[in-house]
């Protein structure tokens, strides 16, 4: 088998007529997401007093969550309606890299959030001259590249492998799962991998966790006035860090430790998790806990009716 031929969604098969409601379900459910997720960057965007890091860190979320699900959501809504769920090899690894660095850079986004409170409540009084609009820009271009490389790259190993089978027990394009279906060594392909999971994930969320505890302990020594301020600010990014964290650890657990050792029906749910969750989730939490995106949310809404 070449590389030039295509991969079969084997979890699709006698579906019946209960396709048609997950079409549907799904399609409300991406729509919903785009909807929610342009709000939020509209508001960002629209709204000089949110040209700040904070809101500017937040539409980048939004952002990436567009990009995920958009890699997501199209392929699935297609192979629903049609009775051959059949991917090509090409498209199939460049849904595998859209997939991988959307995830990476929700984490790459959500440690440069945690930076950024670190430093508005450690040194208030130089966080301007800190976080700078050049500064800010650097660290969100080094943001995106940074898992783009690493995951590239992992694309680049899986592409010089033979594969043996074309049988892909997943709903969409999985690097693992793909690199698993070569008839060559790929030990390479594991280690990097490996390799890939700890910089792109465990580095992000040591920083992370080391930013929330710094400020946990700094707020404890303040007055309750700050604290309370503090706190108002950090617990809407750490609800986000929390949900998108446990969905992206099942994914993991799922894809490198469990096979077939649990229903196909829950393996489904819990991979598709860190997917469509997040993306959902997001908007609401921080359009609910933001006076001024909420302010602006309902301007644009009103304006559109």
């Amino acid at each position: 088998m070449g590389n030039g031929t295509y991969f079969y969604f084997m979890l699709f098969e006698n579906l019946g007529c209960i396709k048609y409601v997950f079409f549907s379900l799904g399609f409300i459910f991406y729509c919903v997401i785009i909807y929610l997720n342009v709000l939020i960057i509209l508001a960002v965007f629209l709204e000089r007093t949110l040209h700040q890091p904070m809101y500017i860190l937040i539409s980048c979320l939004s952002i990436n969550s567009v990009y995920g699900t958009t890699g997501f959501f199209p392929r699935l809504l297609t192979d629903l309606l049609y009775d051959t769920h059949r991917i090509s090899y090409e498209a199939c690894l460049i849904q595998s890299f859209v997939i991988y660095s959307y995830a990476a850079y929700e984490l790459t986004m959500l440690m440069l959030m945690a930076f950024d409170r670190l430093v508005a409540i450690n040194k208030p009084l130089h966080y301007n001259n800190i976080i700078t609009t050049r500064f800010l820009t650097l660290l969100i271009v080094i943001a995106w590249l940074y898992p783009m490389i690493f995951v590239g790259f992992a694309g680049l190993l899986t592409v010089r492998l033979k594969m043996c089978d074309n049988k892909l027990f997943k709903i969409y394009c999985h690097n693992y799962e793909i690199v698993k279906l070569s008839c060559v060594n790929h030990n390479i392909n594991n280690i990097y991998g490996l390799i890939v999971t700890f910089t792109t994930i465990f580095i992000p969320l040591s920083f992370i966790l080391y930013s929330y505890v710094k400020i946990i302990v700094i707020c404890q020594r303040s007055s309750k006035e700050f604290r309370s301020k503090a706190y108002q600010t950090c617990i809407p990014h750490i609800v986000i860090l929390l949900n998108f964290s446990v969905a992206l650890f099942c994914e993991l657990t799922l894809s490198r430790f469990v096979n077939g050792e649990i229903p196909i029906e829950l393996a489904v749910i819990l991979s598709l998790e860190f997917i469509v969750i997040p993306p959902f989730v997001n908007p609401i939490v921080y359009g609910l806990n933001f006076p001024g995106i909420r302010k602006k949310i309902r301007h644009l809404i009103k304006a559109s009716k």
